[in-house]
């Protein structure tokens, strides 16, 4: 019986451990948290259990819908129509549909029907390869014009990407934008999808086919060396100093952590993760009284306010109480990043505030900030041939994270595809 050893308990690592069980591998799956999930994770908000970071399901990701229908779970799975709103220069817009759009005075008529076209391209291209080598604000710039850029999305790419703003990859961008886009009931309705009791649902199914099929799962285990002899995987070590023998070891953390566990790692292939760059979140939830908006996705353009935009994630599952998230995305070496929870929280209550004059500190329940270092990895053109062969680098080691979804954006449906190859990959070495 192959023993393998899965590091990472986020959704791919368990879409990964338990395709292997179900193939009759002997699997350990690590986790350097005290819970299974990654960012997917649950944490109890004062009675609430609900995910650190926000997530939500779109009419494209099949595979989802393909591991929810395996474990179960297809009919826990909702869709709602959705609302998107766009708060400009202290005014609130609808957006998302072409009435709001031809609405919305702060283009001309001609940067309002190019904007549009714009949007239905990316819903239309299939094959994302000629995109690869463009820089994705000059390829908007070129259908939309500069100042219908500086007013929809200058600012959203630099309080999302920070410094890495004008070396993205174009392809990188249009899957963000097809994968929202095409989750429509029509074309004047967006629809999106979520799981009763949220991601956790799928997670406790997850661990509880794992368990029921011999998989072992390691909570507050960090792994702190994965042991090579001969130019081949034999286990690994964990903090803790215990070892154990493996076949095969699959990293699936984020790559720039890979190198501290492997000595015989070469050269070239530890400069190449370590080059990947990553934005951090510090995701601020809050729980109210009120409503903010009819939205569950408010993209925000002010001058007074520095996020990219707010989610209202009780506009798409409901809740007893109105829940927003306000994520604020950094880079780890940001000044910004290393500054207390508390100091997020205030500027929480005061974008919430502002979007929403009727809110006052007496209508917030209650208040949470998570923070994650490695969020997001920043795709420049290309990205694709900057990163490292999964597998072939040491014999029985496999190693991706989610820069291996590219040109697709992170979500737990492509964590559970590439989880899923992962495992096809281990299957058929040696």
């Amino acid at each position: 019986m192959k023993k393998v050893a899965v590091i990472g308990a986020g959704p791919m690592g368990l879409a990964c451990a338990h395709e292997l069980l179900k193939s009759g591998c002997s699997v350990d799956l690590y986790e350097a948290d005290d819970r299974i999930g990654g960012m997917t994770a649950h944490f109890d908000f004062n009675g609430l259990s609900i995910e650190r970071y926000y997530h939500f399901i779109c009419m494209p990701d099949q595979p989802m819908f393909d591991v929810l229908d395996e474990l179960k779970l297809s009919d826990k799975l909702h869709w709602n129509a959705t609302k998107m709103g766009y708060y400009y220069n202290g005014t609130l817009y609808e957006w998302g549909n072409p009435f709001a759009l031809l609405r919305f005075s702060p283009l001309t008529l001609i940067e309002r029907l190019r904007y549009g076209l714009h949007m239905f391209y990316c819903t239309k291209i299939k094959d994302w390869s000629g995109l690869d080598t463009q820089e994705a604000s000059e390829w908007i710039k070129k259908w939309i014009g500069q100042r219908a850029y500086d007013v929809l999305w200058k600012k959203l790419f630099l309080l999302k990407f920070h410094k890495f703003t004008g070396n993205l990859s174009a392809s990188w961008i249009w899957a963000r934008i097809r994968r929202v886009g095409t989750s429509r009931k029509n074309i004047f309705t967006e629809q999106m999808g979520y799981l009763d009791g949220g991601s956790e649902t799928l997670l406790k199914a997850y661990q509880k086919s794992i368990i029921e099929k011999g998989g072992d799962i390691h909570l507050l285990t960090k792994v702190r060396k994965i042991i090579i002899s001969n130019g081949r995987v034999t286990g690994l070590k964990t903090e803790s100093g215990i070892e154990k023998q493996y076949n095969q070891v699959i990293s699936t953390i984020p790559l720039p952590f890979v190198p501290q566990m492997i000595d015989d790692l070469p050269d070239a292939v530890s400069r190449a993760y370590e080059s990947i760059n990553n934005i951090g979140v510090v995701c601020v939830i809050v729980k109210l009284k009120k409503q903010v908006t009819e939205n569950f996705w408010l993209n925000i353009n002010d001058e007074r306010l520095n996020v990219p935009g707010i989610i209202e994630y009780s506009n798409l599952r409901k809740l007893d109480f109105n829940v927003v998230y306000v994520p604020f995305y950094l880079p780890r070496d940001n000044d910004k990043y290393q500054l207390d929870d508390k100091d997020f929280i205030d500027e929480a209550k005061n974008i919430i505030k502002t979007v929403n004059g009727d809110i006052q500190d007496t209508d917030i329940i209650d208040i949470h900030a998570s923070r994650y270092g490695y969020a997001q990895p920043i795709c420049p053109p290309e990205f694709k041939d900057s990163l490292p062969p999964m597998t072939g680098v040491i014999g029985g080691l496999i190693i991706a994270d989610t820069s291996y979804y590219y040109p697709e954006d992170r979500s737990i449906s492509e964590s559970v595809k590439l989880g899923k190859s992962l495992s096809v990959l281990a299957l058929k070495s040696a």
